[in-house]
């Protein structure tokens, strides 16, 4: 019978988090299908065997790497709702998304459109996941424009459903043209105009 003591599992030689947004990257830049293993292991630095280990799929790993994108972008959607007015907060959340959409530190665009916008249907469930990450973003818009409503701060009559739409879409709109190659500067203009356009002054 043996006696030798069982060998210790060798602990993990990277940062989660760390990897978890180098995944994202290539997400990001390919789209879920097009991210092969290939491409996020040699991005992540680590093998095949340790990405199933420590993420389980290539799905879970996709989850986890939108979740911790998510979590960045709900911290900025909620301190530009902050603002004290509908049309400060609206202007805050489209010139923050405007900026964060043609910054220098990631992919251009958006990765809840460019991440899985369309999968095929073995893959429908990303498509799932980032069709729920922009609606909780479009409640939280919705909530915060229904409070300016009770407290008299939009226009009679204006729908706070409708125009948290509004919104999302022209930030949505936004994100689609920054990944085409529209500067921040050719973003911030649709800004100028969306919020001359629409009265959000009660």
């Amino acid at each position: 019978m043996s006696t030798e003591t069982p060998a210790i599992g060798r602990p993990r030689a990277f940062d989660e988090e760390t990897v978890l947004a180098r995944a994202a990257e290539v997400f990001w830049r390919h789209g879920y299908e097009g991210a092969s293993l290939s491409a996020l292991t040699s991005a992540m630095g680590i093998n095949r065997p340790s990405l199933y280990a420590t993420f389980g799929s290539k799905e879970q790993l996709f989850q986890r790497a939108f979740a911790r994108y998510h979590e960045t972008q709900v911290a900025s959607v909620r301190a530009a709702l902050e603002q004290p007015t509908a049309y400060a907060a609206v202007e805050a959340f489209l010139r923050s998304s405007a900026d964060g959409l043609t910054a220098d530190d990631h992919p251009a665009g958006c990765l809840s459109i460019q991440g899985g916008l369309a999968c095929s249907p073995e893959n429908a469930r990303i498509s799932e996941i980032l069709a729920a990450g922009r609606a909780a973003t479009e409640s939280a818009l919705e909530e915060r424009l229904s409070r300016a409503a009770k407290e008299g701060d939009l226009p009679d009559g204006m729908d706070a459903r409708a125009l948290a739409r509004f919104v999302m879409a022209l930030s949505a709109g936004h994100a689609v043209h920054a990944a085409s190659g529209a500067s921040r500067e050719d973003l911030q203009a649709s800004v100028d105009i969306a919020l001359r356009t629409v009265a959000l002054h009660p």
